[in-house]
């Protein structure tokens, strides 16, 4: 005790002693800079109803410039009004929606100009001195999406119109205290699919019924020319459809076997949630190689973007195949059931993305599970995607220094432009993604063994996702809800489960999941059956090999007809220690001229010899000869089989009956 109060007696003193230096040194410096005041806060949203419908009016029927031009009529009365241009977006986890894409904004009240002040440290917010007698305001601007193909969402063929992008909104509210009553031109000729309820439409102009903010911006709208509405639905309770895009006619054909694979799906998801929230679901997919792929869920619907050849070579797909299951599981996890933190009153307050090892960790389990169960994957296609993400995982080293739970920052570090992730198998990147895959099979595994086969946690999806069949209002929860859920399924201390594998640094990839599945990860030179057959254009890796991958075979920086730029070197491997970066352009092997094949057969020789691998190699401007010493072959990775186990994970990747 006594030397407790001596340590803080001396504590004090210290302290003390700091603060009179402090005071002298500012004394003596005071005549330097001080602060400026920041401006005034922006209105913080309050659950109260907004004073009237704001009229939204756009067209988007200028595409061959990609400009799309908006109006609002907004209910106001004389005073300081800030109007708030969406930034933080659900389903993105990030301010993503980039305000600079907003131009030639004006601003009148019964004809007369009306100034405007963007907001000096958030560039998102617009503040208005509303004149006295006025009673409407009228906003005008245009949005600029993206002309370089496939980088926006616009095309001559294809339009993905994202609410968030072509409206001002009030700030002071909950979004969903605010009406909207919304309006769209579409091209003459083009044809359209969303969520929203339809209230007119004549030719070319839709009127949409009215709805609340949340709801809008929650309700994208999908437009083209070449479209086909196919009906999904596994009864009267439950319409699903799925919207077709595309850039040719002809890629608008879907295979009676393709078309049961995803009609599958849909029952698969009401077997294992036995429930849904929607009053009916719209998959809004764009099957195209001039606008850019995405996948961005929504309540009643989903944003689903990919390769133009979708349907029309579909073994080239394997990969890629988890897009629609994973979006549509989101329906569930993330839009009906939130993450706490992630739930916002409206889209200018900031996420917190703690949960989403829940939130986009567990719907990729799942969106991988359903992509089986639906048959879009074989049982041994799925056991080589889970191969691969394994193999993946286990090169990449990220993990000694930065633990699961920090890449749930990744959106919000990544949207600053802080990160290039030049590096991710070291940075981690967005690893809550793929390696949570390992975590929830792991909690999987253990739950049936633990359970003697007979629960799993398909009890805890229909327990924690399947309550209020039909509601579609958001229920938030907390990492607290979440163990409770899965001790009432299978009593574990799933607190220090978790704890060990998302939130404390970790060296070991979590195998556990694989091992109790009844499998174990291996090498051999065989090529996976997804590796196999995919689509040239999406490149080539050499990951478990090599340790680097190559940008599509389309991409040739130099216009010199040869290939082989380097996506991705990963941290520590055999490319990593010769020197190779990304970016670099690979323009021979062994003196031979740079092709995949020639690369697969210069792996393949220096098996059997001692001699490096020799790659002449570019970057900008310079030449440069590497030797990557690797001599142990392929090793594509695949699961083998444990015998005399339990042979849990195709019984989790069988469908259920």
């Amino acid at each position: 005790m006594r030397g407790s109060l001596l340590c803080g007696r001396l504590f004090a003193l210290v302290l003390a002693m700091g603060i009179a230096l402090a005071d002298g040194l500012y004394a003596q410096n005071s005549a330097g800079p001080q602060p400026v005041p920041l401006p005034p806060p922006i209105p913080a949203p309050g659950d109260k109803p907004y004073m009237g419908t704001i009229s939204l009016s756009v067209d988007l029927s200028n595409v061959q410039a990609r400009v799309v031009s908006v109006r609002e009529v907004i209910p106001v009365k004389a005073g300081e009004l800030t109007l708030l241009y969406p930034k933080w977006l659900p389903g993105t986890h990030s301010p993503s929606n980039l305000v600079a894409d907003l131009a030639g904004l004006g601003v009148t009240a019964d004809g007369q100009r009306v100034s405007w002040v963007r907001d000096s440290t958030d560039m998102w917010a617009f503040h208005i001195q509303v004149p006295n007698g006025a009673t409407t305001l009228q906003v005008s601007f245009q949005y600029l999406a993206p002309t370089k193909a496939k980088e926006g969402r616009i095309s001559n063929q294809i339009a993905d119109l994202t609410w968030n992008s072509v409206l001002l909104y009030p700030a002071g509210y909950f979004a969903r205290q605010i009406q909207f009553s919304p309006q769209l031109r579409l091209p003459e000729g083009w044809k359209f699919a969303t969520a929203l309820e339809v209230k007119t439409e004549q030719r070319n102009l839709i009127q949409f019924k009215d709805t609340a903010l949340n709801t809008l911006v929650d309700s994208p709208v999908y437009a083209g020319i070449n479209y086909k509405r196919v009906d999904l639905s596994s009864g009267p309770k439950n319409p699903v459809f799925l919207n077709i895009f595309a850039d040719k006619p002809i890629q608008l054909e879907i295979s009676p076997e393709q078309l049961q694979y995803h009609k599958n799906l849909v029952v698969q998801a009401e077997r294992l949630f036995d429930s849904h929230h929607y009053d009916h679901y719209d998959f809004l997919l764009s099957v195209s190689d001039t606008v850019g792929s995405k996948g961005l869920e929504h309540h009643q619907s989903s944003e689903d973007g990919t390769r133009a050849n979708y349907f029309t070579d579909w073994p080239s797909g394997i990969a890629g195949r988890a897009l629609l299951p994973h979006e549509y599981t989101h329906s569930w996890n993330g839009k009906f059931r939130r993450p706490a933190e992630l739930w916002t009153p409206n889209f200018n307050v900031p996420m917190q993305n703690s949960l989403l090892w829940v939130y986009e960790g567990l719907t990729d389990y799942y969106g991988n599970v359903l992509t089986a169960r639906s048959g879009m994957r074989t049982l041994e296609q799925a056991r080589d995607q889970l191969a691969e993400i394994a193999a993946n995982l286990r090169i990449s080293p990220g993990r000694t220094w930065r633990p699961l739970a920090d890449t749930t920052n990744q959106p919000i570090i990544s949207s600053h432009g802080i990160s290039q992730e030049i590096w991710p198998s070291w940075q981690r990147s967005y690893d809550y993604y793929w390696e949570s895959d390992l975590v929830w099979l792991d909690a999987d595994t253990k739950i049936r063994e633990l359970s003697q086969e007979q629960r799993s946690l398909d009890d805890f999806a229909k327990l924690f996702f399947g309550s209020e069949n039909g509601s579609y209002t958001t229920k938030t929860y907390t990492l607290e809800d979440l163990v409770k859920a899965l001790n009432s399924v299978q009593p574990l201390d799933w607190g220090a489960f978790f704890r060990s594998r998302i939130y404390d640094v970790e060296a070991n990839m979590p195998e556990d999941g694989l091992t109790r599945g009844g499998y174990r990860l291996v090498y051999n030179d065989t090529e996976p059956d997804a590796m196999k057959h995919r689509d040239k254009s999406r490149g080539a890796s050499f990951a478990t090999s090599l340790g680097l991958s190559l940008k599509p075979e389309a991409n040739d920086d130099d216009n010199d007809g040869a290939t082989g730029g380097v996506a991705n070197v990963w941290w520590d491997s055999p490319a990593f220690k010769a020197g190779l970066t990304p970016e670099m352009q690979v323009k021979a092997v062994n003196d031979q001229a740079f092709t995949v094949v020639n690369l697969r057969d210069a792996i393949l020789a220096a098996e059997n010899s001692s001699t490096p691998i020799k790659l002449l190699v570019k970057r900008d401007q310079d030449f440069l000869t590497l030797n990557v010493n690797f001599h142990e072959g392929l090793r594509y990775p695949h699961l083998e089989r444990i015998e005399s186990t339990p042979n849990r994970l195709d019984a989790i990747l069988e469908p259920r009956k």
